[in-house]
């Protein structure tokens, strides 16, 4: 009989496949955008790209979220606690900088803090996770792009 498998390893490696995935997926070659996608991204009602920002809110939803500002491209989470490792939270800001779906128009920090007698102490953030969790913003947005392309 095999162990169970903890929360933090299912999530690492369902983590692992979604950036598995996005080297997997990457936008196209070309310069040209189809013309369906120029209009779904730039004709909305917030000042961002709603790909990424739609994907971005997706993304975080397991979080409670604390700020969110579509004109300004801007959700923050409030601190997010797994349910099976309470002595450790999360906070997320996510801004997304642009109106055209771009790796670089995304911003992505996270701040973390564990438990230590009886008081949150700040505690650092491994690089991978924050890349990680941009990643899977990314292919998301493409994917919802794709799929406005392709109807």
């Amino acid at each position: 009989m095999s162990a169970p498998v903890s929360q933090s390893t299912r999530r690492t490696r369902i983590l692992l496949a979604c950036v598995a995935l996005a080297s997997l997926s990457a936008c196209g070659g070309g310069r040209d955008r189809p013309k369906a996608d120029l209009a779904a991204a730039q004709i909305s009602t917030i000042g961002v790209n709603s790909y990424l920002w739609r994907a971005a809110l997706d993304a975080v939803s397991f979080a409670p979220l604390l700020q969110v500002d579509s004109a300004g491209g801007v959700i923050v989470t409030d601190w997010y606690a797994n349910p099976a490792n309470p002595e450790e939270r999360v906070k997320m800001s996510i801004t997304i900088l642009d109106q055209d779906l771009r790796a670089d128009a995304l911003r992505v920090a996270a701040s973390r803090q564990v438990m230590q007698a009886g008081t949150w102490v700040d505690a650092p953030v491994q690089a991978a996770t924050v890349q990680k969790l941009e990643d899977i913003i990314l292919t998301k947005a493409r994917d919802l792009r794709r799929k406005a392309v392709a109807s």
